[in-house]
């Protein structure tokens, strides 16, 4: 009898404890998720370079670049030796990706060169343009101040099919935000990526033609 007994309390332990567990795994299930970040976008005014149409084809490689900005995090620095980002907000794509867009509407919108695009399509290009991101983030002197904005980017130009080096280009453009607010330092951000980009399309053109350009 006291076996019994003992069997039906120790049921009735196990069944209590377990209706715990699954209590507190509903409780975990039920916890509010993170927040979404507020995307942003960069949209810089794209000032095409002017000149003469150049006789050549050009594809456009993605920028490579460190993991720090290899994301769609918003990157900022408070002192030289550390990186961080602005919480609960992010580009609307990586970066690089970012960067090669805007680096393709530029000679779009020149209407100096043949054909460009990207260098994925498979299509036989006279140049490659090959870029790599330096710097891409608000660098803070103080806690509370406007960030000043900095954008650093080396471009090399190569000759294809052979993919050899013909010359290499460093572009920096810093942009002061107006204030410490998101909004501001996105159109500082805008203001540097813009004249960093016209500076290297105007760049990419000066090029002389290659020996076949191709038609």
């Amino acid at each position: 009898m006291m076996q019994r007994v003992f069997l039906i309390r120790r049921r009735q332990f196990l069944s209590t404890a377990g209706a715990v567990l699954l209590s507190g795994c509903g409780g975990i299930q039920l916890l509010p998720t993170p927040p979404s970040p507020q995307l942003y976008v960069l949209r810089p005014q794209i000032m095409p370079p002017m000149g003469a149409p150049v006789p050549w084809r050009l594809s456009v490689a993605e920028p490579e670049a460190p993991a720090s900005f290899d994301t769609t995090r918003i990157a900022l620095s408070r002192s030289p030796t550390t990186m961080d980002y602005f919480a609960n907000s992010a580009w609307n794509d990586r970066v690089p990706l970012l960067l090669q867009s805007l680096l393709i509407q530029s000679f779009d919108m020149s209407g100096r060169i043949i054909g460009v695009d990207r260098d994925t399509t498979g299509l036989e290009n006279d140049y490659l343009l090959q870029t790599e991101i330096h710097d891409f983030e608000a660098r803070y002197d103080t806690p509370d101040a406007a960030p000043q904005i900095v954008v650093s980017v080396q471009a090399k130009l190569a000759r294809m099919p052979q993919r050899e080096i013909v010359a290499t280009f460093n572009a920096t453009h810093q942009a002061q935000a107006s204030a410490n607010t998101l909004d501001s330092v996105v159109m500082a951000f805008d203001e540097a990526t813009g004249a960093t980009i016209a500076q290297i399309a105007a760049w990419t053109l000066s090029a002389p033609p290659p020996p076949n350009p191709s038609r």
